[in-house]
Order: C-alpha cells, then structure tokens, then sequence
C-alpha cells in the first residue's frame, strides 16, 4: 500500500510539475523554475504531500537524473567546438571557474567562519546550466563566436566544478569526526585518486558502449544498452564511491568524439526519456528546501549569488586579455555564464548523502547547502535567460542561425 501512495504522489507531481514548468514559460521563465516550486509546495516546509522519509526512499532517483544530465553534457563537447573557439578559451574557463571557487568560499567564510560551509559552496558555484543555455540561444537563433564560446563554457564549466568539488569535499570532510584520517593531504590524495578511477571507468565504459552500439541498428536496441550503459557506470560509481556524474560526464564525451555515429545515436535514443526523470529530480530538488530557514540562510544566499557572479566576471574578463578572442567574447561573455541547474543542484545533494553521516555538524551544513543552492537557483534561472539573451543581441547574434524546419 505503501509503495502505491508513494507511486500514485511521484505521478501527481510530474503532472503538476508539466503545467507549472509551462506556466513559467508562459511569463518567460525556464520551466526548472516551475519544477522547484512545485517541489517547494509538495514539499514538507509547506503542504507535506512528500514528507521526508518518501523524499529519503526516492535518493535513487537523484542518482539515476545525474547519469543521465552528466552524459548529455559530455556529449555536447564535442572536438569542433574547440576548434571553433580555440584554446584561448580554456583559459577563461579555467579562470572563471576557479575565481567563482575562490571569491565565494571567501566572502562565506568572511560572513560565517565556517571553513567546511565556504569550500562546499565555493566548489559548487563554477556549475553551470547547459540545458538553459542552449534553450535561450536556439529560441533566438543566435549563431556566431559568442553563441559557440557559450556553449563550450557552460559544458566544460560543470566538468571542471565536479573537479573542483571533489577536492574541495575532501578538505571539508577533514572538519568532521568520523571521517577517517584528520591529515588534508589524505583526504585530497584520496580525491585525486577518486577522480581518476572516475575517469578511468567513464572511459572504459564509452568504449565498450561504441563497441555495441556499432554492432545495432534497431533504436530501441540503442536505448536499451545505452540506459544500462549510464545505469551500470552509475551503480559502480556508487559501489568504488568515485564521482558518478565525472564518469558519465567522460563516458558521454569520449562516446561523441571517438566515434560520432555511435555517440550521436545514444545520445538521440536517450533523449526520448530523459524529461520525465529531469521532472522529478527538480521537484525532489524543491521538496528539500526549507522554507522556515530561507530567512536565517539569507545573508549567505545574497553573498552566494554575488560572490559567485563577481568571480566569474572577474575571472572571464580578466583572463580575456590575456587571450586572442573575438572582442564580441572577450566583453560580453560574462552575462551568459551565470545559470545554474542541475548539476549544482546534483552536488548539493550529493552533499546531503556524504555528510549527513557525519552527525548533527554534518546534518546542519547539508541542509543549509542544499537550501542555500535550491533557493539561488531559482534567482539565476529567472536572470540568467535575461542577461544570455541580453549578451547575444549586443553581441549582434540573434537571428543569425539558419532557421531549419
């Protein structure tokens, strides 16, 4: 009976997330925004339609949503890209990530002295949101060195921030009792050994995956073995406790780019029923944010979305200079970097799974992150499709892409 309710609540609230995420376009918002409210309203701070142990029983659909964001980001970057916008533009990458770790796990700790707190949502604040990104610029159309530098900062953006937290996770956890060896090179020797088993097996995996994909035709056979393909990655991130969302984010890439065939058509098969689990992981998203404490995490939240703006205007168009891209990118590139989704939001959750473990300390610091990130995503993505397209039309790019029917 139990698992029936909790079957017949998840279908309410896709269907109630479908019409909230329209309205929200309907007064030119990002349906995301749309899908965290409607986890906010089911949520326990308000209605309590999810109360915290169905919201706990459903962990695994987070898990299952980040495999899947985490290969459609790696397939977006693909090789022409690069290319396209040249290496200058991973030094601003580089840049306007790391200075987004650095100014905001500076101002939170300047504001709180909580040393864990600040390297948390310093190393969630390089994520970006690909998906929103790439919605704006379709709808307008825009083509040109703007638009394609766009789309390789927000796709290389969450790869690096998923980096970024690893090690900054691994610090923070040396605060805690209980979590083994107190020495910081421990833990961060750990991390680094954790990213590259990630990286080896999203490799391993996305060759074995062009290996199979390349002996079928069907589509359907396609979407079989590429679901299992992301599935099995994602089960044995969990089992080896390496980063599931750095594996698929590898798996993904290294599929598009060995061979495009095979990427492209997983890519394209998986696409088919990814929506309904992105429905899903927002709203569980939402129904994690506290409303009650909205007024205490305030302060922090101010400080997060100007700190993290601040970092990456300064670390993109500081490191601009130093690199031969069009002017267009070099002045207006910084007003399309501030979105922020899924992935952020899939950290923040990660931080609830590995530190709540870590008693009451532990407890309090997860659940300020993920309100602290489920409520400033909210305010990136109502200004971050104002300020994209705001970019793109200084930078004369709308309307530029072929229209195709």
């Amino acid at each position: 009976m139990e698992l029936d309710i909790t079957l017949l609540l998840v279908g309410f609230a896709i269907v109630l997330a479908f019409f909230a995420g329209k309205l929200a376009n309907r007064i030119r918002l990002p349906a995301v925004v749309g899908y965290i409210i409607t986890g906010v309203l089911l949520g326990p701070s308000l209605i309590s339609v999810f109360d915290s142990s169905t919201i706990s029983s459903m962990d695994i659909v987070a898990d299952i949503a980040l495999a899947f964001v985490a290969f459609t980001i790696g397939s977006e970057l693909r090789r022409e890209i690069f290319t396209k916008v040249g290496k200058g533009i991973l030094l601003i990458i580089l840049a306007e990530s790391l200075c987004a770790f650095v100014f905001v796990a500076a101002c939170v700790y300047m504001l709180t002295g909580d040393w864990p707190l600040s390297l948390i949502l310093g190393a969630i604040a390089p994520a970006s949101a690909p998906a929103g990104t790439l919605v704006v610029l379709q709808e307008f159309r825009a083509r040109g060195p703007l638009t394609t530098s766009l789309l390789a900062v927000v796709g290389l953006d969450d790869g690096l921030g998923i980096i970024i937290y690893a090690f900054a996770a691994a610090a923070a956890r040396t605060f805690f009792k209980g979590a083994g060896s107190t020495s910081v090179v421990g833990h961060i020797g750990t991390a680094f050994v954790e990213t590259l088993g990630a990286i080896g097996l999203g490799a391993a995996l996305a060759i074995l995956l062009i290996i199979i994909t390349r002996r079928i035709r069907s589509r359907n056979d396609i979407l079989i073995i590429s679901v299992a393909v992301v599935l099995v990655c994602a089960g044995l991130c969990n089992l080896f406790h390496v980063s599931l969302i750095l594996s698929n984010l590898v798996l993904g890439a290294l599929a598009i780019n060995l061979s495009w065939r095979a990427g492209q058509r997983s890519y394209d098969a998986l696409q088919s029923v990814t929506p309904p689990i992105y429905v899903l992981f927002f709203v569980l998203a939402g129904a994690h944010l506290n409303v009650t404490l909205l007024y205490a995490m305030g302060l922090i939240g101010i400080v997060y979305v100007v700190a993290r703006v601040t970092g990456k205007l300064f670390g993109a168009y500081v490191s601009s200079r130093f690199t031969r891209v069009p002017d267009v990118v070099r002045k207006y590139l910084w007003l399309g970097i501030v979105s922020q989704a899924g992935v952020a939001i899939g950290l923040a959750l990660l931080v609830l799974k590995e530190f709540s473990s870590f008693g009451e300390e532990g407890k309090q610091l997860s659940i300020l992150v993920i309100n602290t990130v489920a409520a400033t995503t909210l305010i990136f993505e109502i200004i971050a499709p104002i300020t994209t397209k705001l970019a793109i039309g200084l930078a004369g790019e709308i309307g530029k892409a072929d229209v195709k029917e």
